[in-house]
């Protein structure tokens, strides 16, 4: 009979193969499937990209502060914006990855955030603008978002029991100095404090887990490079902590502008000492007042005048400074 279908086509009347393994491996010439997404392939960029920005949103979404060094987890942070991702790339902020619209109208500032990151080793990451409104939640990103990798805090009594070893063992010359924040939230304020503490050859900053600020980019840039050269350090209960300082030989100075005594009479700058500040608002709270060795209040012209925590840290800084090099 002749075929109707296309010429030279043959067809099987007979279902299954007639000659051969007798359908054996039939199983192997199924084929695999459809072909997995991009983004459910683990070699493929956009693979990554999902993975990072789940992190990245889970991360914040979590609303818990970092812990300690043996505690809890740290939180990411993101810098959106040209300008703001330009700066903190100029501010040497540590950075996990530059994130980068596909096809981004390029400008100088983006051109100078992709050389930053080229020169300091940043990944480099082309980024879909769906995705990047995802990551960011919505906000103003201009096609550029800089993700910042978690604090590593220190232990803030393994600081102190190190740098008081450290001392004692005559490894460094000044005795050990710290500076703890009482309820500061400013990162800005601790930025500049942990400026200071650099300037003045300070030891750590040590800064409690619960209403108080952590180290993000905005205290990174605050502290002009500093918060790479001062540990910060967190403790679960602060004013646990200054006990502990003190069975360890360490005098606790609270500022204050109702002090026992004005900071030129301070006698203590030479011994090992833990600078307490408290916001500029509230100031102390009543239990780090009663463990602190002295308040010192710094003298002012107006009573009607107070200095922020930042100021009234170095100022203190400098006098004690000023002891130790006479």
């Amino acid at each position: 009979m002749a075929s109707h279908g296309r010429p030279g086509a043959v067809r099987k009347l007979k279902k299954g193969p007639t000659i051969g393994t007798g359908g054996h491996g039939r199983k192997s010439l199924e084929g695999r499937g459809p072909t997995p997404k991009a983004e459910d392939r683990p070699y493929h960029k956009a693979y990554k990209n999902k993975e990072l920005a789940e992190r990245s949103a889970a991360k914040r979404g979590g609303g818990k502060n970092p812990g300690s060094g043996r505690k809890g987890k740290a939180t990411e942070e993101i810098v959106t914006g040209r300008n703001s991702v330009v700066e903190a790339l100029r501010a040497s902020i540590p950075a996990k990855a530059l994130h980068v619209a596909i096809r981004v109208e390029m400008d100088d500032r983006v051109r100078e955030a992709l050389k930053l990151a080229t020169e300091r080793g940043v990944p480099v990451m082309e980024t879909g603008k769906p995705e990047l409104d995802r990551m960011t939640e919505g906000a103003v990103h201009q096609g550029l978002m800089l993700q910042i990798p978690p604090y590593e805090y220190a232990d803030a009594l393994d600081l102190v029991d190190e740098t008081v070893d450290k001392f004692k063992r005559g490894h460094i010359a000044n005795a050990p100095l710290f500076i703890a924040l009482d309820g500061i939230t400013d990162p800005r304020n601790l930025g500049a404090i942990i400026r200071s503490a650099s300037a003045f050859s300070a030891h750590g900053v040590i800064v409690p887990e619960r209403r108080s600020v952590g180290v993000t980019a905005s205290a990174w840039k605050t502290s002009a490079g500093a918060a790479v050269r001062v540990p910060v350090a967190r403790v679960g209960n602060l004013n646990s902590a200054l006990k502990s300082f003190k069975d360890k030989g360490i005098f606790v100075l609270g500022l204050d502008g109702d002090g026992d005594i004005s900071l030129p009479e301070l006698t203590l700058g030479k011994d090992p000492v833990c600078l307490v500040v408290g916001s500029e608002g509230k100031g102390l709270s009543r239990l780090v007042r009663e463990n602190c060795d002295q308040i010192v209040s710094i003298p002012i012209d107006s009573a009607m005048e107070s200095l922020n925590a930042s100021m009234a840290v170095g100022i203190s800084l400098y006098e004690i400074s000023r002891q130790r090099s006479a």
